[in-house]
């Protein structure tokens, strides 16, 4: 049996990715994210095949964001991007980071994590 295959998406690098107005309500834009990822637990992703336990990592304004069925979301008490590596330590199988930030993006590769840039999950 494979490993289970995790999900890890850098919330405000996503959000603040697209000019939406997302500034305007940080909370909101990251539920809106968060409801837009239900369907990659189920359906998967190119070369990442389902299932997937998606876990949102949210911060500051966002952090009042609860998880619902098909999204752990989990609240970083400090460095989102430090918390970030932590759910990338802690992932039981392989792992798929979420984010355009270069620096984060070297430290979870190191950790032996794949990364995709904020497009892969924005509609």
């Amino acid at each position: 049996m494979d490993a289970q295959r995790t999900l890890v998406v850098d919330a405000a690098n996503v959000v603040g990715s697209v000019p939406d107005g997302w500034w305007k309500d940080r909370k909101g834009a990251a539920e809106r994210l968060r409801d837009s990822l239900v369907r990659y637990g189920s359906e998967g992703l190119p070369g990442w095949p389902a299932p997937l336990d998606v876990v949102l990592v949210v911060e500051g304004a966002a952090r009042g964001v609860t998880a619902i069925e098909g999204v752990r979301v989990v609240a970083a008490a400090g460095s989102g991007d430090d918390r970030i590596v932590a759910e990338v330590e802690r992932a039981p199988g392989p792992t798929l980071v979420i984010t355009a930030d270069r620096e984060l993006r070297g430290r979870v590769t190191a950790l032996g994590a794949e990364v995709a840039g904020p497009r892969t999950v924005r509609p």
